[in-house]
Order: structure tokens, then C-alpha cells, then sequence
């Protein structure tokens, strides 16, 4: 039976142990084989603090829910949600408290396949707040330099909405690094990883980058 971590067992994750038991769980999803859990009993088991593992950023989209995909149970993982897996103050803020205060050992960037927001930004939408949250991503969209031709640069392109999606993952985490000086000096002192991955919607596999 799956337990919930505590003090002691945050204290024995690594970044890398913490990196291997989301494989091990992303291993576990697709095989269709949960660990077990008594969830209640981990509510009851957490009632008086938590000590998550790992932070994971990912995408509201409702087929990425980082605990399912991950096969965590209640009180392993920080989770952060926005569409388009991008970072602004409040989240790396948020993983600054997960990581400085709460003790994760591991900051995932996780981008999937076919992402909505990623296929806004390739298109250029403008739509009421959605529009600041689509200019976020759309950097991303000019760093990716092939195709060249305008008309293979939208969403009906799913090679170039992933490959932006990619390259989103990839400047997010750069972003992390360089505007919050407290994740980079801990990932510096080997307290914690950052790490990148990528979500395939058709077969439920992470592929982290390594």
C-alpha cells in the first residue's frame, strides 16, 4: 500500500529518485496498473502537512492531469495548471514555496501533443482575456524557424504545433532559471531539477528531456 510522505521520506527523495518514480508511475498509467492507495487514508495521513516530491506545471487541458499520469496519489505532488504550461510571477512564486518552503526535490515543465493553447498561439487568436495568455506562448512560435512558409505555420500543421509546444517547454524552463534566482541557486546546489517533458495525448506516455 502507497503511503503518504512524510518529513522523512520528502528528506530521502533526490531530484533524481524524485524524476525515477514519476517514470515508474508514467509506466504504471499506461500499463493500466494503479499502485495501491487508500485515498482517504492519505487524507487522513496528510491532514496535519504535506510533503510533496515534486512541483509539475502542465496545461488545464482536461486529458493532462498530472496525478493520473503520474500515478501520485494525495500529497506527493504540487500541482500548477495554466493553459499553455507557461510561467508568470505568481507561479514561479508558487514554485518557489513548493521548492524553498515545502521541500520538492523536482520542478517538471510539462508540455503535451495537440495542445489548444499552443494551436491559439501558432494562429494568432485574439479573444478577450485569452488574448494576453495566447501573447505568452507566441514567442515560442517565432523561435521555431521551420517551416518558413506562412501557410504551414498554423494549426492545421500538428508537426508545428508540437514543435512549438517543445520549444515552449524548453524557454519556460530558461524563464525559470533566469528570473527566479531562488529556483536557479538551489538547481545549482543540487537541491533541486528542473526537467522538461512533453505529454503524447494518443498514447499516454511522457517523454522527458534529458
Amino acid at each position: 500500500m502507497m503511503n503518504a510522505h512524510t518529513k522523512e521520506t520528502q528528506d530521502q527523495m533526490t531530484p533524481v529518485l524524485s524524476l525515477e518514480v514519476l517514470k515508474k508511475g508514467n509506466e504504471r498509467f499506461r500499463a493500466n496498473l494503479k499502485a495501491p492507495r487508500d485515498l482517504m487514508q492519505q487524507v487522513a495521513a496528510t491532514s496535519t502537512g504535506q510533503y510533496p516530491f515534486a512541483t509539475v506545471l502542465s496545461c488545464i487541458d482536461s486529458r493532462v492531469s498530472s496525478e493520473l499520469i503520474f500515478d501520485q496519489g494525495i500529497g506527493d505532488l504540487f500541482s500548477v495548471r495554466i493553459a499553455g504550461n507557461f510561467v508568470n510571477e505568481d507561479i514561479l512564486g508558487s514554485m518557489e514555496f513548493a521548492c524553498k518552503l515545502a521541500g520538492t526535490k523536482l520542478v517538471v515543465v510539462l508540455g503535451h501533443t495537440a495542445c489548444g493553447a499552443v494551436k491559439g498561439a501558432c494562429d494568432h487568436a485574439r479573444l478577450g482575456n485569452l488574448t494576453a495568455l495566447i501573447k505568452k506562448i507566441e514567442p515560442a512560435v517565432a523561435a521555431v524557424k521551420e517551416p518558413e512558409e506562412d501557410s504551414l505555420r498554423n494549426s492545421s500543421n500538428l508537426d508545428f504545433v508540437n514543435d512549438v509546444a517543445v520549444k515552449n517547454v524548453l524557454m519556460t524552463i530558461d524563464q525559470i532559471r533566469s528570473e527566479s534566482p531562488v529556483l536557479a541557486e538551489m538547481e545549482k546546489n543540487g537541491e533541486i531539477h528542473i526537467v522538461g517533458g512533453m505529454y503524447n495525448i494518443d498514447s499516454g506516455e511522457v517523454n522527458f528531456f534529458e
